[in-house]
């Protein structure tokens, strides 16, 4: 799995943990929910700006979304 789909997988975990909607991410990150939902799918690399908004959005560092099988922390 590269960094791409291992941050997919630990955004998708982390919103579903927190019971948030790409709408709500998206609009706590500032993005758009489609570029939310491209994210998740793995079909774009997000930017190392874009990680610290999603991070910051989800209440974790930034550093947890590229953990390989992380287990990030319900909040």
């Amino acid at each position: 799995m590269d960094l791409k789909e291992i941050m997919a997988v630990n955004l998708r975990r982390k919103r579903h943990d927190l019971q948030m909607t790409q709408e709500e991410l998206a609009e706590r990150a500032g993005l758009s929910a489609r570029y939310v939902g491209a994210i998740e799918r793995g079909d774009v690399s997000a930017s190392v700006t874009v990680l610290g908004q999603i991070a910051e959005a989800l209440g974790i560092e930034p550093g947890d979304l590229l953990k390989k099988a992380a287990r990030l922390s319900k909040s």
